[in-house]
């Protein structure tokens, strides 16, 4: 029997977020701010995105949370600490996150670039972690 989509939406949030079982969606916005309005938001994003998306074969965590970040660079979505974090949570370098965003100017623009570099230097700054740059 295959494991229920929210379930599996929870494990795999867990997954990327290191979380436990007392605060099983970690850092993870999952919507529950609009309870109030949209009380199944919640169980959409759990389900779907990570339940469905996020779990499915083929990539690995990392490669799924640089895509993530990527997509959020390019359309400028305010998601993209989140998923820094999650970056970091999973693996990700501090310079692979650096090096995905930069490697956007071309295709993102230098205004959406500099926006997620913003966030990723408060992200960093919060979670402690230092970037080793070089100047190429």
């Amino acid at each position: 029997m295959s494991k229920d989509r929210y379930q599996q939406g929870i494990d795999k949030i867990q997954e990327l977020t290191q979380s436990g079982d007392d605060n099983p969606t970690g850092f993870m916005d999952i919507g529950e701010a609009f309870k109030d309005i949209a009380p199944d938001l919640s169980k959409y994003v759990v389900e779907f995105a990570f339940g469905d998306i996020y779990s499915r074969p083929g990539l690995e965590n990392k490669q799924k949370v640089l895509t993530t970040i990527t997509a959020l660079v390019a359309q400028g979505k305010p998601q993209i600490g989140m998923h820094i974090k999650t970056g970091l949570s999973v693996g990700l370098t501090p310079e692979e996150i650096v090096g995905c965003i930069m490697h956007l100017i071309p295709y993102a623009g230098f205004p959406s670039v500099l926006n997620a570099l913003t966030v990723t230097k408060e992200v960093f700054a919060e979670e402690g972690v230092t970037v080793t740059t070089s100047e190429d």
